[in-house]
């Protein structure tokens, strides 16, 4: 994949890392080392390849899904900075 250093220069802003321009040429060039090897994995023949769903063959040990209060509300609530009966009251995030 063709990188210039514009292309790296915007990843880094919308990254939100300041990157020097003395730094934007060899980071253009490893990134593009980075991608070219990304794309040399799209080449391998996987088809008869099983997904592996873990790495080690553990047993999983499940226990039953309970849902609490937690039992101690004015624990809980100690230290909110605002609260209605046994609930933390927050500023409205969405319009």
């Amino acid at each position: 994949m063709a990188l210039d250093k514009a292309t790296v220069a915007r990843i880094a802003h919308l990254a939100r890392i300041r990157v020097p321009e003395e730094e934007l040429e060899p980071l253009t060039r490893e990134l593009a080392r980075i991608l070219d090897w990304v794309e040399q994995l799209a080449e391998v023949d996987t088809a008869a390849v099983e997904p592996l769903r873990k790495v080690m063959d553990i047993p999983a040990h499940w226990r039953e899904d309970v849902v609490t209060d937690g039992g101690r509300p004015e624990a809980i609530l100690m230290n909110a900075p605002r609260r209605h009966d046994n609930f933390f009251v927050v500023p409205k995030v969405v319009e």
